[in-house]
């Protein structure tokens, strides 16, 4: 299955886009083991409507337009449920399992996704309630990504 990340925002050049470079390098080196075919990751710039509903719905259209027809979709979002890094791995494990060809990850802008993103998700998922920068989230993911990568083949960087 490949791993598909959605992103509004772009990493700038700094230390946030090395770190991200890192783990995707990481994460395309051991992937395989696990069953993960690939990663892509796609961005777009904020949208720049003057109303928070516009700007959500132009910045999901971006989101959409990576997705295949049935693919499933994790969307993060404050109000999302916390999972434990191996319940996240074993999500992971289940969509690859079921055939799924392509998982995407959406990370929305700054206001947030529309409801029907998080309604049309297989699942909505939050690292935790407090907000965070698109940055800092990017780096997040793809470590936890690598981190449920490393779970699933009995690597010994997860150590519970």
């Amino acid at each position: 299955m490949k791993i598909s990340i959605a992103a509004i925002g772009h990493l700038k050049s700094g230390p946030e886009k090395d770190l991200a470079a890192e783990y995707e390098q990481r994460i395309l080196g051991l992937g395989r083991k696990a069953g993960f075919t690939g990663l892509a990751i796609h961005d777009w710039a904020e949208s720049r409507a003057r109303d928070v509903k516009l700007r959500q719905q132009e910045e999901a259209k971006h989101l959409w337009s990576v997705v295949p027809d049935g693919a499933p979709v994790l969307v993060l979002d404050e109000r999302g449920e916390a999972l434990s890094s191996e319940v996240f791995a074993k999500l992971l494990a289940a969509e690859a399992g079921r055939g799924a060809r392509q998982l995407t990850l959406m990370i929305g802008g700054p206001d947030g996704h529309i409801s029907e993103t998080r309604s049309k998700a297989l699942k909505t998922i939050s690292f935790g309630p407090m907000t965070w920068p698109h940055r800092m989230v990017r780096v997040m993911l793809l470590e936890q990504i690598y981190r449920a990568v490393t779970i699933l083949v009995n690597h010994p960087y997860h150590r519970a």
